[in-house]
């Protein structure tokens, strides 16, 4: 199967018959976890916390232009989710779509090493 053929859905491996390639989503949620600063942000949604950027900028210590971005890197990564709340937005962990993205993770480690 070529890879534009490919079922490229999070938690499912890409393969040629040869060759192995991460999700997309997969790779996000990599990427998002790659800076200590998201690492931090991400402790802040222990125990179901949801924060807006402000409070997330504030207790990380960055811009509200920063923690935005950040926030939106791990929103790719499928690590948090948003919601708006009137002209507030609202972030939470999402742990379905981090526990997809470690089900690919480990198919694909499986399948390599």
């Amino acid at each position: 199967m070529s890879d534009s053929a490919a079922d490229t859905s999070p938690g499912t491996p890409v393969t040629d018959g040869t060759d192995w390639h991460l999700a997309p989503q997969t790779q996000e949620f990599l990427k998002a976890l790659g800076s200590p600063t998201r690492q931090r942000m991400m402790m802040l949604f222990s125990a179901g916390a949801e924060l807006s950027v402000g409070e997330v900028a504030e207790r990380v210590g960055v811009s509200q232009a920063t923690a935005s971005q950040q926030l939106t890197l791990l929103r790719r990564g499928g690590i948090v989710r948003s919601r708006r709340d009137g002209k507030t937005v609202l972030y939470r962990a999402d742990p379905e779509g981090a526990l997809t993205a470690l089900s690919d993770l480990r198919s694909y480690l499986t399948n390599c090493c």
